[in-house]
């Protein structure tokens, strides 16, 4: 029988072993310090416009000061969130590179670019669409495609930032 056969035949099993929880809240944390910390480092160098925990935060309250807290609050519970989602490709392929996290990475922001800014305008009850334009309670501009009413380098600072987010992720997180 050739080769390949007896590779065939033999059953595959994906196991995932247990997650290192410590690192998973350590370096999900520092991730998203990071991220969040070159996301607004982009919008105060003037590379883009779009303040991610003031959006979340206009989500919640109309309350511009207070919608900042809660955003950069908000924010970070998503990056931790999403970063479990990192930790289990990672403990999936039994490894963690920060190569494969910047890759993870790269689609991670490619998806928010393409996908949820776009949509963000049929979800937060305080902005705007292409539609219907602006109202008295629909006053934030929508990012638009890739954000690019943001700015045209809005992409470049999203795809960096998350970027680096796994790559951060990928290198120090610890597979059991």
């Amino acid at each position: 029988m050739p080769r390949w056969h007896y590779v065939t035949e033999q059953k595959r099993r994906v196991s995932i072993g247990p997650v290192n929880w410590s690192s998973w809240l350590l370096w999900g944390f520092v991730a998203t310090v990071v991220l969040t910390t070159l996301l607004a480092g982009s919008q105060g160098m003037g590379m883009t416009r779009m303040n991610v925990p003031y959006l979340l935060g206009t989500m919640v309250t109309p309350n511009r000061d207070r919608a900042k807290l809660i955003g950069v609050f908000l924010h970070f519970i998503n990056g931790w969130l999403f970063s479990f989602i990192y930790v289990a490709a990672f403990q999936l392929i039994g490894r963690s590179t920060w190569w494969f996290g910047g890759l993870i990475g790269l689609v991670h922001g490619s998806f928010v670019l393409a996908v949820a800014l776009p949509a963000l305008p049929a979800l937060h009850p305080r902005m705007a669409n292409k539609q219907y334009g602006p109202t008295v309670a629909r006053q934030l501009e929508p990012p638009g495609f890739l954000g690019l009413h943001y700015g045209i380098r809005t992409p470049i600072s999203v795809l960096g930032a998350h970027t680096i987010f796994g790559v951060i992720l990928g290198a120090f997180y610890v597979v059991k």
